[in-house]
């Protein structure tokens, strides 16, 4: 495909990377309203006990639309502590934690004031760890999805409400994940489509090659 259509999204999961690296443009969506219970402001990494979720909380006011770029976080609740004892506990034995901690650490100490710069500077981090080169656009007005963007030849793909924890990602026929080692595979068996966190820490310099094989 030419372009990828995503939402922003806090570590995003495996499937958006898979998106990005089969595309030449990312296009992040900075118009649309802002969607709970979505990957926007949560992410799913493997703990012991099994798969965990990993929110980031928001202001907000009930009932009112709130544009993306206007979600502000939370800092009434220390979820930065929370979420960055809870990532050490996950993967400190991984063979990559070591190696990136230092790049993770920041976002669990500074404040950022909204979930959109918090959750671009993490991606571009991930994108760089991964070595997936791909160039970052932002729509320029909001657009109602188009089915017919997903289009046979491949030219744009919109995934900004097809990429969700609603959706199974197993009824994406063209993504395909494979296995990789996780620290508690041998417990708990594979977990698919984990945040991108969850590849990083696991396979580092080689998650491209698993994004690349995913991507059917």
């Amino acid at each position: 495909m030419t372009t990828c259509l995503l939402s922003t999204a806090y570590w995003p999961p495996v499937q958006a990377f898979c998106k990005m690296a089969g595309a030449a443009t990312l296009a992040l969506e900075q118009h649309e309203h802002y969607v709970k219970q979505t990957y926007r402001n949560r992410c799913l990494i493997y703990s012991a006990n099994g798969i965990l979720t990993l929110t980031v909380p928001v202001l907000r006011t009930p009932g009112a639309k709130m544009p993306i770029r206007e979600v502000r976080i939370d800092y009434s609740e220390m979820w930065q502590r929370a979420h960055w004892r809870a990532i050490e506990a996950a993967y400190r034995s991984s063979a990559f934690f070591a190696y990136y901690a230092d790049d993770f650490r920041p976002f669990y100490e500074r404040r950022e004031k909204f979930l959109f710069d918090l959750n671009e500077k993490i991606l571009r981090l991930a994108l760089e760890l991964t070595g997936l080169n791909i160039a970052i656009t932002y729509t320029g007005k909001f657009e109602a999805e188009d089915l017919s963007r997903n289009d046979t030849q491949g030219a744009c793909y919109d995934g900004r409400y097809r990429i969700t924890p609603k959706i199974p990602f197993s009824t994406d026929k063209k993504f395909k994940p494979q296995n990789y080692y996780q620290v508690f595979s041998s417990r708990n068996g594979f977990a698919a489509n984990l945040s991108i966190l969850d590849l990083l820490c696991n396979e580092g310099n080689n998650s491209l090659a698993v994004l690349q094989q995913s991507n059917v």
